[in-house]
């Protein structure tokens, strides 16, 4: 016994006190932080290592200095995620009451098409909404039925289930596949989702973003939360989860191996050998002497990363159930663009308010002032592009100046009549870019500061907003219209890895995750572990840091806790509670 346990055995009257379990989580973006989240409450029972190979926290949470704050009305932007549902319990419970951040309300305004034949939005109803009046709601009626019998749809795509309900190409293409792209990220994908999480994205109280509407599909200008700066939000995230002093994380630190139950980690006394590197921002290892390569040993096991990477560090290690249920996720690569070129906006997307699209039948009150409504405030957030060749494959864009709410004037931390915590407490260290990293304190922050000039607070021209382009798909790149966008309008250009929402992926991934959760001393979290959104993310993280012994924070709240119990009976086997969350 070493002369510290020999003390703390002293200390409580000469028992032997039982040894922290060591927990090495991999990945450091909402579901990584959310488990070392949950592990913190416990610093007497856990000791918790946590790395990641970018060289900032948040995974794709991350936020960018802009090269001119006092052009584009703002010093940055949040580039990978955006904002969520209201109904993100867990997600707004993390953001508010623990780390005392506030979300902006904003009205979610969508642009979809461009011309008579094809633009539609849920602002005002279109020619195109008129012209598919019996097939919304028909499709309203398809909800119910799909959510009655769930685990059959479970396996049937959404091109096969419009063709099994007798909606027309057009009506897909036009309207229900643009819809869930939006919704998911799918990529060009989109047609081989599984209908029940189509189902439930409208009628779920927990996961459902829009509102389903008979007169025009979605529900008019529903109200979204738009993220503060989320550099700031990961960086006291990170003081959050690091101040009871028993976690510990690292960027640009590569797990490069993992052995599970060898004889090495049995002669150290646990299960899981670790090794990893340091890694500089292109992900190329450095050399640093005797730091270049760890090898660590822990009890268990988190990857709160994407299953290609599990895979990966895993290597031969990997059993065939895990080959088998990781091997059967789709990704794709996309590109982003985010740029400032209003003319390719404008060729290419329904930018401006027009009254000969209005839907030239309805003449009720309701139907008068969505029209009048959008002839005063069209601000569109996301907008969408079907390819004329293939209207199932699309392109969408941000208005990043119309969604964010530090362009109108809100703090980095929130809203300033909303109690959020002062900007200053909360430096932004995990910002990118060239022109601001790990926070420049020193820099007048132009959008975070108080305006006594009511101009200051009005909408930039529209020539100045930030606009952001994601082209879908590598595979489709011929088709992408990146070129058209002028070189000197580009302000960042980054990859990402998306996940495809195939119905393969709730036949043989989703169904079968608790067979390799908890083996071999190994959890799993992320957003792939069931549909790809902030609020999953966070529940998986807390469900694997549950499933090691943690306790999951926010139990008293019925709301968060619905969805966590059903996810944790789903993924992990545990039924505590999930027949009340279903009740509710």
């Amino acid at each position: 016994m070493s002369s510290s346990s020999a003390a703390n055995g002293q200390a409580n009257g000469g028992a032997h006190t039982k040894p922290k379990k060591r927990v090495i989580v991999v990945g450091a973006g909402a579901s990584g932080m959310s488990a070392c989240h949950a592990f913190s409450l416990s610093p007497d029972e856990f000791e918790v290592t946590l790395y990641d190979k970018q060289c900032s926290l948040g995974g794709s949470a991350t936020s960018y200095q802009l090269p001119d704050p006092a052009k584009y009305r703002s010093q940055y932007i949040n580039d990978g995620v955006q904002g969520a549902s209201p109904v993100f319990y867990n997600t707004f419970k993390v953001f508010e009451h623990v780390l005392g951040f506030k979300a902006q309300e904003v009205g979610m305004q969508i642009s979809f098409g461009k011309g008579k034949d094809t633009f539609w939005s849920n602002v005002f109803p279109s020619e195109l909404v008129e012209k598919y009046a019996a097939d919304i709601k028909k499709f309203g009626t398809t909800l119910k039925t799909i959510k009655r019998f769930e685990v059959v749809f479970a396996v049937i795509p959404v091109h096969r289930m419009l063709k099994m309900f007798g909606f027309s190409d057009e009506f897909g293409e036009r309207m229900v596949y643009p819809l869930v792209a939006l919704f998911f990220g799918t990529g060009n994908d989109t047609k081989h989702i599984s209908s029940a999480i189509l189902e439930r994205v409208f009628l779920d109280p927990s996961m459902r973003l829009f509102e389903f509407s008979e007169d025009s599909l979605l529900a008019s200008v529903p109200t979204m939360m738009a993220f503060p700066e989320l550099a700031r939000v990961y960086a006291a995230w990170h003081d959050e989860v690091t101040k009871n002093g028993n976690v510990r994380l690292e960027a640009s630190r590569e797990v490069t191996q993992i052995e599970r139950n060898t004889k090495e980690a049995r002669k150290r006394g646990g299960n899981i050998v670790v090794t990893s590197r340091r890694v500089d921002k292109d992900g190329k290892p450095l050399a640093t002497g005797d730091d270049e390569e760890r090898v660590e040993v822990f009890d268990e096991l988190i990857l709160a990363c994407d299953a290609d990477t599990s895979l990966k560090i895993l290597g031969k290690a990997a059993t065939w159930k895990e080959r088998k249920i990781l091997g059967s996720i789709v990704y794709r690569w996309d590109i982003t663009t985010t740029h400032n070129d209003y003319d390719y906006m404008d060729k290419h997307y329904q930018m401006t308010y027009d009254a000969k699209y209005n839907a030239k039948h309805r003449d009720d009150e309701e139907t008068k002032k969505s029209f009048k409504f959008a002839e005063e405030n069209w601000k569109p957030l996301y907008l969408i592009k079907m390819y004329d060749d293939d209207p199932a494959l699309i392109e969408m864009s941000f208005d990043l100046t119309n969604y964010q709410p530090q362009f109108s004037g809100s703090g980095p931390t929130g809203p300033r009549d909303r109690g959020a915590r002062s900007p200053d407490s909360a430096p932004p260290r995990e910002r990118q870019g060239p022109h601001g990293r790990q926070g420049d304190s020193q820099e007048k922050e132009l959008s975070q500061l108080p305006s006594t000039n009511p101009d200051d607070l009005k909408d930039p021209p529209v020539r100045d907003h930030v606009f952001q382009t994601i082209f879908l798909n590598k595979d489709l790149e011929d088709k992408w219209t990146r070129n058209e966008i002028g070189k000197d309008k580009v302000i960042l250009e980054k990859w990402w890895k998306q996940q495809s929402h195939r119905w393969t992926h709730y036949a043989y991934v989703v169904p079968w995750l608790w067979l390799i959760n908890g083996a071999n001393h190994t959890n799993y979290c992320g957003g792939w572990t069931l549909v790809n959104m902030q609020e999953v993310a966070i529940v998986s993280g807390y469900a694997a840091a549950v499933a090691i012994g943690a306790k999951y924070p926010f139990e008293q709240d019925k709301d968060c806790a619905r969805l966590f119990n059903l996810y944790n009976a789903l993924a992990h086997l545990s039924f505590k509670n999930a027949k009340k969350a279903l009740k509710g």
